[in-house]
């Protein structure tokens, strides 16, 4: 038989009633036979795996799956309702697990075929088949090292390119009449043919493990008398039937390794046993054959009306009229394509023309929701487990949390008591690797610190997390802060404390925070790295908000973070010089996290002591916050910075109320002025305005803002315009498509309703329309000393009107090129 499909558990179900046999052996691990009453208890529902690990490596594991249309879960249902004893004959799961390497996958679990563990070395013992480049028995062709699919080989005997169309015609779809045995005998007569072609066909380990079979069955036998009842996969028989000594049998099984291992029952899934879902030896349709399997009569009709069924809740207009069409059509492709059934292919074609109207969409929902499905099984309380499984099922139970296979959003309000308990829950299963829920951004979109959302979805998987992280503790609480403890010893950067110190608060951990702020307080003594500083103090001033909310002492963390924003105040100014464009950008990022890590400092009454402002008093919260400003007015003048980060400093000044509109003009003016590179105003304007800060309603609100980048791109050369256009459309492009449009009605109109400018100067928002005569008068004697000229000799005001133009406030020095409107509103328009 094939391990998973309701053809083949039904005839199962039907030689088993014919025969009556005394004893049913199964194949799977010998270990789980203490297991098998379990699967009788009320509690059991499939799919469930048989999961055995390593005691000391619970990462070492392995499945034994087994859904509900799977002959080895129909066999043992069948001897437990008729009183016979069943028992499991493969090769022990102590040598399976001491065969496999123990780094797999990088301490993933390995998903279990249902031919047996995967990737198994052949055991010294054995003898290697041979290569291709050695002669071996002429009746067995080369395998060229690849296995052999049986399937796909009598497929493609039989003219089918699909082993799977051809296994449901031949196997799946029978009616079930006739001798029930008959089935069984043809596909050893086929099997036999492909051994004796084939060998092993590639499966190397098959010799050891049908040893061990052939042992078992003749102990059977030897109790039981001919009453034994083999179910196994059909590549097995013929080798089963084999005749061998005991003494060469017991040969292949001398001298394989044995770990010591522990076994039980777990919950599986649908998705688990899909290919799709990375199940080696699994079914693409796990949910169309448990359908086959469970429906009574009428099949296909049934199907039809699950599907719209689904395809109504998602408001999809699916009537009666549908479901009869849909059922013909299928019967009908059924019948040209020469099967004897409707299978899922032509279920599929069916619904897509009829209820799809012939897209993929819905039809993606149809094969996620029903033909692969989210079921997931349950197994009884009363199956073996660790101490902090138990613990976690007792949590479950108590907080109401069942786990589910269908990922689901869980919005937690942490001002209730049970809601903040799950979160508590939650988290601390994340510290352990124990990834049943992840944090996710609230359906509400609420700030607050009181809501959080999550997405839950259990995995078979998560059952190994559990066994894994029992090395910590026999609690959740407990082993998530002795894990907690030893990964704050074992931290080596700053940002990898500060995130556990945040993650201790968040899961309630408080006997684990002081090792936690110990490490911390030393890793922050020790950094010098104002980069370093400034990723780590974001996570702290998280944590003292977390920390409010749940009505945690914050304390020790508060000074920490005080001390942190004074060594980032310091260090930063310097740090922020002879950057290139990447590292101003990384910059960039630290001042935004610092920013808004100071913002939330200032709402902290307990930060005293540690931060002190120009008076040399303690500063609380909103001294920090003057520190803070101080530094940011330090960025924005300093002309070594680079120019996203003195733009994206005044912007800070701006939105803080600290600077006003008319100097926020003037700083825009000079970093704009025709005497900066075009390269360092386009990384300026990038830092004021862009970012997704909502620079582009500042621009849209603010004309004398948005009139200065007009003039500076007027004016910008053409042979430098090229290089600045990239960065600028990467500027506005972050922009919502209505705020761009606004502006570009704006630029077409120009300021106040005014026509579009003609010329890139004079007039410019934010300055006089005439030069200050006072001013300018200041700088003649320098220029008459630069010039040679003495004071009041003939021709000194006109030589000065040549030379700048400065001291008769004519327009002498304007740029004429930048006359021509067509070409400023080109430069326009490709900025917006």
């Amino acid at each position: 038989m094939r391990h998973h499909g309701p053809g083949s558990a039904k005839a199962v179900r039907a030689a088993l009633d014919a025969r009556t046999p005394a004893v049913v052996l199964i194949e799977g691990p010998p270990e789980a036979d203490a297991l098998v009453p379990l699967a009788a208890d009320a509690g059991m529902t499939p799919p469930v795996a048989l999961l055995a690990h390593v005691v000391d490596e619970p990462g070492r594991s392995v499945f034994w799956p087994f859904a509900e249309f799977s002959p080895e879960w129909v066999a043992l249902r069948w001897a437990h309702e008729h009183g016979v004893p069943a028992r499991f004959i493969d090769l022990p799961a102590a040598h399976t697990l001491a065969l496999r390497a123990p780094a797999v996958g990088e301490g993933e679990p390995v998903p279990e075929s249902a031919d047996g563990p995967q990737s198994l070395p052949r055991p010294p013992s054995l003898p290697r088949p041979p290569s291709p480049s050695e002669p071996g028995p002429e009746s067995e062709p080369e395998t060229d090292g690849l296995r052999v699919d049986p399937l796909a080989v009598l497929a493609e005997a039989a003219g089918y390119d699909d082993p799977e169309r051809w296994w449901e015609d031949m196997v799946e779809h029978r009616t079930g009449a006739g001798d029930p045995l008959a089935p069984f005998a043809a596909l050893d007569e086929a099997m036999s043919a492909l051994r004796e072609a084939y060998g092993d066909g590639g499966h190397e380990r098959d010799q050891v493990r049908e040893a061990c079979m052939r042992l078992r069955i003749r102990a059977a036998r030897k109790e039981f008398g001919d009453g034994v009842a083999v179910v196994c996969g059909a590549w097995h028989v013929p080798a089963l039937r084999t005749r061998t000594t005991v003494t060469a049998d017991r040969a292949l099984l001398k001298g394989l390794p044995k770990a010591r291992t522990e076994m039980t029952w777990v919950p599986w899934t649908h998705r688990r046993l899909a290919r799709a879902g990375g199940y080696g030896a699994g079914i693409e349709s796990p949910g169309w054959y448990a359908h086959l399997f469970a429906a009574r009569d009428r099949p296909l009709e049934r199907w039809m009306t699950k599907v719209a069924g689904l395809l109504r809740d998602e408001d999809r207009p699916v009537s009666s009229a549908h479901v009869i069409e849909a059922v013909r059509l299928a019967e009908t492709l059924a019948v040209m394509r020469g099967r004897p059934l409707a299978g899922l292919t032509e279920t599929t074609d069916a619904v897509r023309a009829v209820m799809c109207e012939g897209s993929d969409v819905p039809l993606a929902l149809v094969r996620d929701r029903l033909v692969v499905g989210d079921v997931l099984g349950e197994v009884p309380e009363s199956a073996p487990a660790v101490p902090l499984q138990r613990d976690l099922t007792r949590l479950q139970r108590k907080l109401r949390l069942k786990p589910e296979a269908l990922e689901r959003e869980l919005e937690l309000d942490l001002r209730k008591e049970t809601d903040t308990a799950r979160g508590l829950l939650l988290h601390r299963l994340r510290l352990l690797g124990v990834g049943w829920g992840e944090p996710s951004r609230a359906a509400r979109g609420s700030t607050g610190t009181f809501r959080e959302s999550w997405r839950l979805r259990w995995e078979p998987e998560l059952s190994v997390r559990v066994a894994e992280a029992g090395v910590w503790g026999t609690t959740v609480e407990g082993a998530a802060t002795a894990k907690a403890r030893t990964d704050a010893v074992g931290a080596q950067a700053l940002a990898d404390v500060t995130a556990l110190a945040e993650h201790c608060l968040l899961a309630g951990l408080s006997d684990a925070l002081p090792v936690v702020m110990r490490v911390l307080a030393d890793r922050a003594a020790l950094d010098a790295d104002v980069g370093h500083l400034a990723q780590a103090l974001p996570a702290l001033v998280r944590s003292l908000r977390y920390g409010d909310v749940r009505g945690t002492d914050t304390s020790a963390l508060a000074e920490v973070a005080a001390g942190l924003a004074e060594r980032v105040f310091v260090g930063l100014p310097p740090a922020c010089v002879a950057l290139d464009a990447d590292g101003a950008a990384e910059m960039r990022t630290h001042v935004d996290a610092v920013h808004g890590a100071v913002s939330l400092l200032g709402q902290e009454p307990s930060i005293t002591g540690h931060a002190a402002d120009t008076t040399g008093h303690a500063a609380n919260g909103a001294g920090i916050q003057r520190r803070w400003r101080k530094v940011l007015r330090v960025l924005s003048t300093r002309d070594t910075v680079p120019g996203a980060i003195r733009g994206r400093a005044v912007r800070m000044l701006l939105d803080e109320g600290e600077l006003a509109e008319d100097e926020t003009a003037r700083l825009m003016g000079l970093a704009l002025s025709r005497g900066t590179p075009p390269g360092d105003a386009a990384a300026w304007i990038e830092g004021f305005v862009g970012g997704g800060t909502g620079g582009g309603m500042l621009l849209v609100h603010d004309e004398r803002l948005l009139g200065l980048v007009d003039d500076w791109l007027t004016g910008v050369p053409a042979d430098a315009f090229t290089d600045v256009l990239p960065l600028l459309r990467r500027t506005f492009s972050e922009y919502e498509p209505g705020v761009r449009r606004t502006l570009g009605e704006l630029v077409r109109r120009g300021p106040s309703g005014a026509p579009a400018p003609i010329t890139g100067g004079g007039g410019l928002p934010g300055f006089a329309a005439d030069p200050d005569p006072g001013r300018s008068d200041a700088v003649l004697p320098v220029l008459r000393l630069l010039l040679g000229l003495e004071p009041g000799a003939p021709g000194t005001n006109a030589a000065l009107a040549t030379a700048g133009g400065t001291g008769t406030g004519t327009d002498a020095g304007i740029d004429t090129d930048l006359t021509d409107n067509t070409a400023i509103e080109e430069r326009q328009e490709a900025a917006v």
